[in-house]
C-alpha cells in the first residue's frame, strides 16, 4: 500500500479550511488511518474546526482499546463532534463552526469507511465509483427524484450540507465497507476537487500510466485550480 496527500488553498479563498491526516502505520488498534475534513465557519473557525476535529479523532483512536474498526471510528467521530460543539459554545469567535469528515482504514482486503457531510471517498478500478453519499440538500433532491444528477452539479444550493460535525449534539454517521483488489485505488477528497473536476476526468488522471502516485495527486490539484479553483482542495490517494 502506498499513499499521497495534499491540500491547496485554491484560487479564490484567503484561508485553507481543509485538513488531511495520513498514517500508513498503526494508530491505536487500527492498522492505518486516512482522513479528510472540510471546515466551515467565519474567520478562522472553519480552519480550527477541521484541524481540531481530526486531532481529536486521532487521539480517541489512539486511546481506544476496542478491536472492532467500525466501533473505534464511530466512537472517535462522536467524540470529535462533542468536542467541536463544546468549543463553539464556549468561545463566541468559534460559534457556528463545523466540518465534514471522511475516514478510512484498510484491514486486509477491505476498506472500512465513515463519512459525515459532502467530502467523498471513491473506489477507482476499471471504473470510478463514489462509495460515500453526499449529505447535502441537492443530493437529497437527487435521491428523491426531484433533480437530475446533471442538474445537481451546477445547482445554486449545492454547497448546503445537511450533516456536519458540530451541527447537533448527536451526529449521524454513514458507514461502508468495500472489497479491494491489487491495483485498486482509493481517492478521498473535499468538494473543492469534485466541484471543479468531473468524475471521468478524475479517473483518467488517477488511472493514467507512467505517473507516480504523487504526480497523479498533484495533477488532480492542478486540474481543479485550472478549472477555477473556487474552493480549497484536499486529496488523499491510496494505491493497494
Amino acid at each position: 500500500m502506498k499513499s499521497f496527500s495534499a491540500t491547496d488553498i485554491g484560487q479564490k479563498r484567503k484561508m485553507n479550511q481543509d485538513y488531511v491526516f495520513v498514517s500508513e502505520s498503526p494508530i491505536g488498534n487500527l492498522p492505518n488511518l486516512f482522513v479528510v475534513a472540510d471546515g466551515m465557519g467565519g474567520h478562522n473557525a472553519g480552519d480550527y474546526a477541521s484541524s481540531h476535529a481530526v486531532q481529536t479523532l486521532v487521539k480517541e483512536i489512539t486511546d481506544d482499546q476496542s478491536i472492532n474498526a467500525i466501533k473505534i471510528i464511530r466512537h472517535a467521530i462522536e467524540a470529535a463532534n462533542t468536542e467541536i460543539l463544546s468549543q463553539a459554545r464556549s468561545d463566541s469567535g468559534l460559534y457556528g463552526m463545523g466540518t465534514t469528515i471522511v475516514v478510512a482504514t484498510i484491514v486486509g482486503r477491505y476498506a472500512y469507511v465513515a463519512n459525515v457531510g459532502d467530502s467523498r471517498l471513491y473506489l477507482i478500478e476499471e471504473r470510478i465509483h463514489q462509495v460515500t453519499r453526499d449529505h447535502s440538500l441537492v443530493q437529497e433532491m437527487v435521491r428523491m427524484g426531484e433533480l437530475r444528477e446533471e442538474e445537481a452539479r451546477n445547482h445554486p444550493d449545492k454547497n448546503i450540507i445537511t450533516r456536519a460535525l458540530g451541527a447537533e449534539d448527536r451526529v449521524d454517521i454513514d458507514f461502508f465497507d468495500i472489497e479491494l483488489r491489487p491495483g485498486s485505488m482509493i481517492l478521498m477528497c473535499s468538494d473543492g476537487l469534485t466541484n471543479m473536476v468531473e468524475d471521468q476526468r478524475i479517473q483518467a488522471i488517477v488511472r493514467g500510466r507512467g505517473s507516480t502516485l504523487e504526480e497523479k495527486g498533484r495533477a488532480l490539484v492542478r486540474e481543479a485550480n485550472a478549472n477555477g479553483g473556487k474552493d480549497n482542495i484536499a486529496i488523499v490517494l491510496i494505491e493497494i
